[in-house]
């Protein structure tokens, strides 16, 4: 305890680090304060009659943002619409010559398809927003149903799906953390107090299971979590050697062995937030069509076979999706040789980017199965006997999020305390990156 005391007066001594993490709070702030303002002409005590039941994938879509969704918010549509502009251009810079192009062309590149993101964004709301007001607010919550009524509040979503796309954008640049993963958990945690306080009521009422099943669903729950952290943290270390280098007539050799840390999922939580991106388009069609049966409406069951065997696939193609894009084996191998570092027992070059990638292949199948596992986790606790509501947290969606973003955000944190010659936040159990490596694993 002694020593969590001295890091927190490390992190709040440094200036930088401690303006950073006041600037994410606050925008955070802001961003909750938004969940709760309701849409103008909207009577919140006959939509949260309407709501009453929720449950399924709306209620999963309800904790992305954090209840505004079935509060109809200003900011009902979240970050979702941007993450779908985000998958669509991802996928156009694998089809689509200019997009990768600009992916070359460094940060202008990053700019022009950010700009291009930010006008996908705006059509995506634009043709959610009325799909959304028409299956989410019934008749009787509006209290204006007029042609204006309809246009200013498609207007009024869109603006606010912008602005959290801004707000995440501003915290990733001038605060700590992934800001729209940031976001993202923060909904997630936001409703976590009340499904856990439901399921101790579930639990220890008279129709429960009673306190030691409760127990049981605990000691489950942290087994999950240390299973989700390992996951996130595993690496596979490939051995790397330099060459000795000559400088003013003497030799001099690198010292210790280095490695470079090939991560089993790369890909980190975007391959759930996107496959959940695109598992949200059956709920959406299935709620606009006001289908009643088929196969759109079993798509949007949260609990059916049909949504998480698609979900499962889904996470495992886009963690090969994402590590591909992001690890790049050939750069690597060139880094390496430009460096005067190699493999041992491997050629320099072709034959060192053949190896990254196999090894890379390799470890990334195990674990992008294991991460949809994990996402469709939920589904065997609800069969299980927890409740839908804490259910969500047993693993899945949210749990790989917040395990992820808060790892990757005490990573940022611990960083700066290295760099300051303070000690991490973490002096058992080391983070990702922080044992010497050969940092170009990217």
């Amino acid at each position: 305890m002694k020593n969590f005391i001295q890091t927190i007066k490390n992190i709040w001594s440094i200036k930088e680090l401690r303006d950073r993490i006041l600037f994410t709070l606050g925008l955070l702030l802001v961003f909750r304060i938004g969940s709760y303002i309701v849409l103008p002409g909207i009577d919140s005590k006959a939509l949260a009659i309407a709501n009453e039941e929720g449950g399924g994938l709306a209620g999963l879509l309800d904790l992305f943002t954090g209840g505004a969704f079935n509060r109809a918010s200003i900011f009902s549509l979240g970050i979702m619409p941007y993450i779908s502009a985000s998958i669509i251009m991802q996928l156009m810079g694998v089809a689509v010559p200019a997009i990768q192009k600009m992916q070359k062309e460094g940060e202008s590149g990053r700019k022009k398809i950010n700009q291009y993101t930010r006008f996908l964004t705006i059509v995506i709301t634009g043709f959610q927003a009325p799909g959304y007001i028409a299956a989410s607010v019934p008749p009787e919550a509006r209290m204006d149903d007029s042609v204006f009524w309809w246009t200013t509040t498609i207007i009024i979503l869109t603006t606010g799906t912008l602005f959290v796309m801004w707000l995440g954008e501003r915290i990733t640049d001038r605060g700590v953390g992934n800001g729209i993963s940031l976001l993202i958990m923060i909904g997630i945690i936001a409703g976590l107090p009340g499904a856990f306080f439901q399921e101790i009521l579930a639990a220890t009422g008279p129709e429960g299971n009673g306190p030691v099943i409760l127990l049981i669903e605990m000691v489950a729950l942290l087994v999950v979590i240390g299973v989700t952290v390992a996951l996130v943290q595993a690496v596979r270390r490939v051995p790397i050697q330099f060459a000795k280098r000559q400088v003013a007539g003497k030799e001099y050799s690198q010292g210790a062995r280095q490695y470079i840390p090939l991560k089993v999922n790369s890909a980190g939580v975007m391959p759930i937030i996107f496959a959940q991106a695109i598992m949200f388009v059956p709920l959406y069609v299935a709620q606009y069509s006001g289908a009643e049966s088929g196969f759109i409406l079993e798509l949007a069951n949260f609990e059916g076979l049909w949504y998480n065997l698609i979900f499962f696939i889904l996470v495992i193609a886009f963690t090969y999706f994402y590590t591909a894009i992001t690890v790049n084996p050939n750069q690597m191998a060139d880094d390496l040789k430009r460096n005067g570092g190699y493999i041992p027992g491997v050629k320099p070059g072709r034959s060192t980017a053949e190896f990254l990638d196999t090894v890379l292949s390799r470890i990334t199948l195990p674990g992008s199965i294991f991460l949809g596992l994990i996402a469709i986790l939920p589904v065997f606790a609800m069969q299980a006997g927890v409740k839908q509501a804490f259910s969500i947290y047993f693993g899945g969606t949210s749990l790989l999020i917040m395990v992820g973003v808060v790892l990757d955000t005490l990573q940022q944190i611990e960083s700066y305390l290295l760099m300051r010659h303070y000690d991490g936040l973490m002096k058992t159990g080391k983070l990702a990156g922080r044992a010497s490596t050969f940092g170009m694993a990217g």
